[in-house]
């Protein structure tokens, strides 16, 4: 694949969680969270988005939204459950996805807030198609929504700004 051909990217916070007497990390998803991730692996099969790769972080919460949106998708993309995702800030997202391969073009992360949206809000710079932009800054980025950003070149050039909004999608809308 030529760096040159358009990347995307979608950034994907976790479902829905409970609130049981457990450690943050292993919390588990709610009664609605495992019915909206499985949603919104039904809006990300209908995105066509061919995924390679999910980088999806190891708390209990985001490995069960995982579980519950790839069952939905066509194909099932190399999974790789990354604990630099927990709680990391969108500098450290970017860190991240800067290690991903160059025969990747399609990559999914799945996270929590706030840096999820704090990293479609700094990798788009306030660049968006239609009204995608309006959605994913304008409002919080709830439980199980996901944005899907485009860029060109290799993943190590990945920064604030160099990404376009495409399209964001929200379960509670």
């Amino acid at each position: 694949m030529s760096v040159a051909e358009p990347r995307r990217i979608v950034l994907f916070r976790h479902a829905k969680a409970d609130w049981p007497e457990v450690p943050d990390h292993e919390r588990p998803l709610a009664e609605r969270g495992r019915k909206d991730a499985a949603v919104a692996g039904r809006k990300l099969a209908d995105s066509g988005i061919p995924f390679d790769l999910a980088l999806c972080s190891t708390a209990t919460r985001t490995r069960e939204t995982w579980k519950l949106a790839v069952q939905e998708l066509p194909h099932r993309p190399k999974t790789v459950y990354e604990e630099r995702l927990y709680e990391a800030s969108p500098g450290e997202l970017i860190a991240v996805l800067n290690e991903t391969p160059d025969d990747v073009r399609n990559a999914l992360l799945i996270g929590h807030n706030p840096g999820v949206q704090g990293l479609a809000d700094i990798l788009a710079g306030g660049r968006s198609e239609g009204d995608a932009q309006e959605g994913a800054s304008h409002r919080e980025f709830h439980p199980a929504a996901f944005a899907v950003l485009s860029f060109a070149g290799s993943w190590k050039s990945l920064e604030p700004g160099t990404a376009t909004l495409l399209d964001y999608w929200d379960p509670s809308e």
